[in-house]
């Protein structure tokens, strides 16, 4: 047995590691101001989400978000850049500092949460897994699955989900894996399967993709929960509220009504919501390292949650994803940012 002094002298040593790790870690906003940049782990190309335009600029929900820890750090939306990562070497891209923050359709589960060195620091789109299938099938429910190929992305909580669904309903299937998203619609275009499974809403990324859109449907079915966002590494908390808080300042910018458009003459609102948001009444982002008006730079050059997803996902892009449960909180969704004050 231990005693009392042994106790004492693990316990200091384990603060001196832990202290050593967090100062080793703590260092990605010094890091960036230093290089200019944000370096920004985006998906391997997912219309909607993250992807590169004609042009090569990158674009999408998850892409805003990266954009608007650029305007709070650096006051540039621009000053990202983008790193392409597959499902597989997303999180080691992460953990070893390749990148400063994930920003790639990826979800919110226990493990990733508490094993793997990295912290979740909101969600931006709330999301459930589903299945595509080609009209010509007649099928209309995932019931009626049983003993189809499965086009399925590697790596994913997608390949558990459905194989904890086929269990669950003692129906069986043959998973067709592929490494990229890009591949899986492929495979499934090529007829290599007969579903495609993912989050509903990659699903409606990857039917516009399909040379003939209107041949495939997806169904009603949702059968997981898949809260997606921005992850950080774990052991640098100034940078886990920037990225955070980054995310609340878009969601509280819709709710008060602040855009793009107007943010400019919001500055001398009366709102003290507004205020405060906008660094009109003190200085909400001195706790972070930023200068009064970061939010300001959010919602002046990215704009608030309600305009990233209009344009990317929402009813004004190719996908046409309804607000649904990614409505704010008095809308009937469940998009919620706590108070600045």
């Amino acid at each position: 047995m231990m005693n009392k002094k042994h106790l004492v002298l693990l316990a200091s040593a384990g603060a001196i590691t832990l202290a050593g790790v967090a100062t080793a870690q703590a260092d990605t906003l010094e890091d960036t101001l230093e290089r200019g940049a944000v370096q920004c782990g985006v998906s391997d190309g997912l219309p909607g989400f993250s992807s590169p335009d004609d042009e090569g600029n990158w674009q999408g929900l998850d892409v805003d978000v990266c954009r608007a820890v650029a305007a709070a750090v650096l006051g540039d939306a621009e000053a990202v850049n983008y790193i392409s990562l597959n499902a597989v070497e997303r999180f080691t891209a992460l953990q070893s500092g390749e990148v400063d923050v994930l920003s790639r359709n990826t979800t919110w589960t226990t493990t990733r949460d508490t094993t793997l060195g990295l912290n979740f620091t909101g969600v931006n789109f709330y999301d459930g897994q589903g299945f595509m299938v080609s009209r010509d099938l007649g099928i209309s429910s995932a019931s009626e699955l049983d003993g189809a190929a499965i086009c399925i992305q590697s790596g994913t909580t997608t390949e558990l989900n459905l194989a904890d669904y086929f269990r669950a309903n003692g129906m069986e299937f043959d998973p067709i894996v592929f490494d990229t998203s890009e591949q899986t619609v492929g495979g499934f275009q090529a007829g290599r399967c007969d579903v495609l499974t993912s989050d509903t809403s990659q699903l409606a990324a990857l039917r516009i993709q399909l040379d003939d859109p209107s041949s495939a449907m997806i169904l009603p079915d949702v059968i997981s929960k898949e809260p997606l966002g921005p992850v950080v590494r774990q052991g640098d908390d100034v940078w886990l509220n920037i990225v955070k808080w980054s995310l609340f300042a878009m969601i509280n910018g819709e709710e008060y009504g602040v855009t793009s458009e107007n943010a400019e003459e919001m500055l001398n609102s009366d709102n003290p919501d507004v205020a405060r948001l906008l660094g009109q009444d003190g200085n909400y982002g001195e706790g972070m390292g930023l200068e009064a008006d970061w939010a300001y730079n959010i919602l002046s050059q990215v704009g608030n949650y309600g305009e990233s997803f209009e344009r990317n996902v929402g009813m004004g892009s190719p996908l046409e994803i309804e607000r649904g449960v990614n409505a704010l909180w008095n809308q009937g969704g469940f998009q919620y940012a706590p108070p600045i004050r």
